[in-house]
């Protein structure tokens, strides 16, 4: 049975740990380190433990819609953050988040012209991605407990954005715990979506916490995943119930 590349994120794990260490001790374990907002950290330490990423936050601030000069300028600081760190994809929202994930630029409703705007800017962010021999991919965020207000943000809006901008450097960054959240249908749209997924990003529902701790059957999803041959990273973007290393121990049996 073909093992799945697995991820998890450094920001909520082993955080008694500096960043450095974090990363070392994840990949020392197995797995590829996942960052967030990458200018809080210090790149060039990153960069010296020569430790392989899989994906980082790919913008400082801006959005499509309203702030889209900055989104793009500072896409390109991310890829010049990236290079260093050897890092394939760079992860995108809807809009710009703050501290306590909430959108800066709240919508409640989107606009045919906003879906243009959108559209637009996206294509764009694939060339730039093209260029630099980078991914971008789009994630999907739920609404009704940890972002709402953020425009573009079910599994469904970010696969019609990123199937009809359809370029190779630009995926889904298709997150099953917000997916669960807001919509579930879990293993149809994994069927549906497959050739538009650059990652998938998993936790489980309520708490957000490592596989076994909620409601959905991840075994059962892991054995889907190899049925329709997706072949890309798997990473635990959440937070251990417990011990780190048990939660990364169960997120391994749940998929490997």
């Amino acid at each position: 049975m073909d093992k799945f590349t697995l991820s998890c994120c450094a920001e909520t794990m082993f955080t008694d740990l500096s960043i450095v260490e974090r990363v070392k001790k994840i990949s020392e374990l197995g797995f590829l380190p996942e960052l967030w907002d990458w200018t809080n950290h210090d790149i060039d330490a990153l960069a010296s433990t020569g430790v392989e990423f899989s994906s980082m936050t790919g913008y400082i601030e801006g959005d499509f819609l309203e702030n889209s000069d900055r989104l793009i300028a500072s896409i390109h600081e991310s890829v010049a953050a990236a290079k260093k760190l050897g890092v394939p994809r760079l992860n995108l929202h809807g809009t710009g988040l703050d501290n306590k994930g909430l959108p800066v630029n709240p919508r409640l409703v989107v606009s045919g012209r906003d879906w243009i705007k959108a559209y637009k800017v996206l294509s764009g962010i694939a060339e730039i991605g093209a260029q630099n021999d980078v991914m971008f991919v789009l994630e999907n965020l739920n609404l009704k407990v940890d972002h709402p207000g953020t425009p573009f943000a079910t599994a469904e809006d970010v696969f019609s954005l990123v199937s009809e901008v359809n370029h190779p450097n630009l995926k889904m960054m298709l997150d099953l715990y917000h997916q669960q959240i807001d919509e579930g249908n879990i293993l149809d749209s994994l069927t549906r979506y497959l050739p538009h997924i650059g990652e998938i990003q998993i936790a489980d529902v309520p708490g957000r916490q490592e596989p076994g701790t909620g409601e959905m059957n991840y075994p059962a999803i892991a054995q889907h995943l190899r049925k329709i041959g997706y072949k890309g990273v798997v990473g635990f973007e959440g937070f251990p119930s417990d011990d780190p290393r048990l939660a990364l121990e169960r997120f391994e049996k749940a998929f490997n």
